[in-house]
């Protein structure tokens, strides 16, 4: 079965989705995060034996990471490493050690198309830890970037967000930019485990490579996406 991920320690009921999960990424401070929830994340992580990665962002917590802010590309390198770095801290004080890097929001969308941040995050991965794998979306130029810079990658598709043609993501500020139905999340994630192109916004369908797909933790109904999508993937 195709593996389960969500970004968490950014406030919600996290604990209620760590049964259906086999990776997890963890704010690290830029969008929110702080000592306290990095260390409960990561020992629910532990709990539950789901491996854990960072989930660096722009540091920008009034706009919680999804503004994406100019910047030049040793300004990402060192936000990203400072993130990444604060989040392995605390793995270390508990005999843990993150697996994964994942961008979140704004950053993540801009390091899907944008070349330079792309290869900007991939340096700051490769120059913390190259055994880190690289998280991002499915196809992009982030993905592009890890795979240049030596990384192991994984192709992020998503149940819980409607696609563009392209295969980019629809953007939040869209009214249909996500799926609340649990019974639409679980098909579109069974099509994206069978390699079966997806429905887009515009009535067509696009197909998405997935290694990993990700569910929401702040969507509402999280926990009963997180439950019809984990029983379809387990239908095959």
């Amino acid at each position: 079965m195709i593996e389960l991920n969500a970004d968490i320690g950014e406030g919600c009921d996290d604990a209620s989705l760590m049964p259906y999960l086999a990776r997890v990424s963890i704010a690290c401070g830029g969008h929110t995060g702080d000592a306290s929830s990095m260390a409960a994340a990561l020992r629910l992580a532990a709990e539950h034996g789901v491996a854990a990665g960072a989930h660096p962002s722009y540091p920008d917590r009034s706009q919680f990471g999804r503004q994406a802010l100019a910047a030049s590309g040793d300004e990402i390198v060192a936000w990203v490493m400072q993130q990444t770095e604060t989040l392995a801290e605390q793995a270390a004080r508990l005999g843990l050690r993150l697996v994964h890097v994942k961008p979140h929001g704004a950053l993540y969308n801009v390091a899907a198309r944008d070349a330079g941040v792309a290869r900007a995050i991939a340096r700051a991965v490769a120059a913390l830890d190259p055994s880190l794998a690289l998280v991002g979306l499915a196809g992009s130029q982030l993905i592009a970037a890890g795979e240049a810079a030596g990384l192991a990658v994984l192709n992020e598709a998503f149940a819980d967000r409607r696609y563009q043609p392209s295969g980019g993501l629809v953007s939040r500020e869209t009214a249909e930019a996500l799926i609340g139905d649990p019974e639409v999340a679980a098909e579109q994630a069974r099509a994206l485990a069978r390699g079966v192109p997806v429905a887009t916004l515009g009535g067509g369908v696009v197909r998405i490579r997935a290694d990993t797909i990700c569910l929401h933790s702040d969507t509402p109904g999280a926990l009963n996406i997180a439950r019809a999508v984990h029983a379809a993937l387990n239908r095959g």
